[in-house]
């Protein structure tokens, strides 16, 4: 998995490209919460992520649950798969999912 990330002002734009399991969650978790621990605001792009596993949604847990003083992390562009996913685990109702990237950054700023 690449993970490519990006700035726009105050807030971190992570974009996950392959697959989140569990041979490349580790290093996603730790970009990310490292991002969320430095006070930034963090959109991530799921254009390019083609699969979700549970240790990926384990992730995405583990940020959300650090992120409880609300409004530092929104998720974008999920594919009809990943989404799926998400819809089916419950996720859908812990995230607010934004369809492109622009919309998650102006809901951040």
């Amino acid at each position: 998995m690449d993970i490519q990330e990006q700035r726009q002002g105050n807030i971190t734009i992570l974009k996950p490209v392959g697959r989140l399991d569990s041979l490349s969650c580790r290093e996603f978790e730790t970009r990310l919460l490292a991002a969320l621990d430095d006070n930034q605001a963090v959109a991530v792009d799921c254009a390019a992520l083609d699969y979700i596993s549970s240790a990926g949604l384990r992730v995405l847990l583990v940020a959300a649950k650090r992120n409880r003083a609300g409004g530092r992390l929104a998720l974008a562009e999920l594919r009809d798969n990943v989404r799926e996913v998400f819809e089916i685990s419950g996720f859908s109702a812990i995230f607010v999912i934004h369809p492109t990237v622009a919309a998650a950054v102006a809901a951040l700023g």
